[in-house]
């Protein structure tokens, strides 16, 4: 598939992804597993090594115990001697009902009967710090027999197992996250060039396709049923396209034949009454042209791939021009007419004649549906790396609930129907923006509206970037346009 053109919009995405959740949940489920089976493993292995040393000190003590045939002092000192000079790797302790020690190499203990571990504390003959496993018993005559053998591997098995437990911990954990991280990363790629197509593909550039690889993966299959699903859409887009520009300009050539007969009917001699009707006529079909013209040219700029006709333009320059035009229409209303504009100048790199008309657009539309009296507001600035433009006006404003709707085509509220117009031109405005890659917004003015427009700066994009712009609505009370 392709490369990921750029800088992902998803910064850390990695760690938020389904692959690597799932990843890390199996790296848990196999870190918890594994240290099971080695804890349960280990464990065993202890309690064999266990038993293997108590079988032996069994061994060794029957056979003390059998040697004396009876179990007091007197009868067992000859038999611990013997065992003290020949059994080195043995722990011996024979001691009297006073704790004194008749033979051993050990030092006394505290009679108790069965198995003991003794820690180090229990230092042997000459001392040492290694603990001893061996096993009491309680003599005829009071005295106390204890028979143990170095419990060393005991200890150090257990702490080998704990060492080993930790240390696999950690390493499954670091090779289950940085597993899943890399996989992570190589899904991410592929959706990421998915994702980049798809914006792409939304920017205009409807030819756009994902490249095919050779692995046939559930990836490569779904990027084919994606491209059929793209190559049935842009011919389905197509025929739409095709057919909506042949109704215009089939259209607008028999709306421009029958406007030249009207203008041949007015030179006759025609009462008061046809004169007037001529003239509605005539203005009825200068409205339907229009509107055709309007569609086409938001149709042409909707599927443009690109802005035509890029130039750098100082967004002063065209704010004056603009409100200059309206200005004498303003006041001819009642209206007022205020520019505002930011300290510095502030360059983009658009379509000068579409950004006119965006601008247009918004000055007539706020005149239109303002009474008397009306102050309507051109303003500029910066809003982070974007030029914000703004027209505010203080008169009826948009019901939160119609306010995205008024950018559709021909889309006109109740309160809108006897005011001039085709219900066309906040489409425009909003085809112009997203044609710059820019944003536009409604807010509430207290009272009125304000329509704000962001377009990114000359040679930046914006910080979000997103496919064509969605309108950003936010509450107002005020009536309807």
């Amino acid at each position: 598939m392709h490369k990921k053109q750029g800088t992902s919009p998803y910064p850390f995405s990695v760690f938020r992804s389904s692959s690597f959740r799932i990843m890390a949940m199996f790296a848990g489920c196999f870190v918890v597993c594994g240290i099971t089976v080695m804890a349960v493993s280990g464990y065993h292995s202890l309690h064999l090594l266990r038993q293997q040393l108590q079988k032996v000190i069994s061994n060794e003590r029957d056979e003390a115990l059998s040697d004396a045939v009876i179990h007091d002092i007197p009868h067992l000192r000859p038999v611990m001697t013997e065992l003290v000079r020949n059994e080195p790797g043995f722990y011996y302790l024979l001691q009297d009902a006073q704790k004194h020690i008749v033979v051993g190499n050990m030092l006394p203990l505290r009679p108790q009967t069965g198995w003991r571990t003794l820690s180090w504390t229990h230092r042997s003959l000459p001392r040492d710090h290694r603990p001893v496993i061996g096993y009491g018993v309680l003599l005829d005559d009071g005295g106390y027999l204890f028979v143990g053998i170095d419990a060393e591997p005991v200890q150090t098995l257990r702490r080998d197992l704990w060492f080993t437990l930790a240390w696999s911990a950690a390493s499954f954990i670091v090779i289950g996250f940085a597993g899943g991280f890399i996989v992570s990363r190589l899904v991410l790629n592929k959706i990421e060039t998915i994702s980049q197509t798809a914006r792409d593909i939304m920017k205009g550039s409807i030819s756009r396709r994902l490249t095919l690889n050779t692995t046939n993966d559930e990836f490569e299959h779904l990027a084919a049923s994606l491209n059929a699903m793209l190559d049935k859409n842009e011919r389905l887009i197509e025929s739409i396209r095709q057919v909506t520009d042949d109704i215009a300009h089939d259209m607008r050539r028999p709306l421009a034949h029958l406007g030249q007969h009207l203008d041949e009917i007015a030179h006759e001699g025609l009462s008061h009454s046809q004169q007037h009707t001529l003239s509605l006529a005539k203005v009825n079909l200068d409205e339907a042209l229009e509107i055709f013209s309007t569609l086409l040219k938001i149709a042409q700029i909707e599927s443009g791939e690109g802005i035509p006709d890029t130039q750098d333009i100082v967004l002063d320059e065209i704010l004056h021009s603009v409100t200059e035009l309206y200005r004498p229409i303003t006041e001819e209303r009642g209206q007022k007419l205020i520019l505002r504009l930011d300290r510095k100048a502030l360059p983009l790199s658009g379509n000068r004649v579409l950004l006119m008309q965006m601008l247009a657009n918004l000055i007539e539309n706020a005149t239109n549906h303002c009474p008397r009296g009306s102050t309507i507001t051109v303003s500029s600035g910066m809003a982070g790396n974007a030029v914000m433009i703004a027209v505010a006006d203080d008169g009826p404003g948009i019901p939160p609930q119609e306010r995205e709707r008024v950018f559709e085509k021909m889309v006109r509220l109740d309160r809108s129907r006897s005011i001039p117009g085709t219900g066309l031109g906040l489409s425009m405005v909003r085809a112009v923006v997203r044609l710059h890659q820019g944003t536009v917004r409604l807010l509430d003015n207290e009272p009125g509206v304000r329509c704000e427009i962001r377009l990114p700066e000359a040679g930046r994009k914006l910080t979000r970037d997103v496919p064509p712009p969605v309108i950003r609505v936010q509450d107002t009370g005020n009536a309807g346009k």
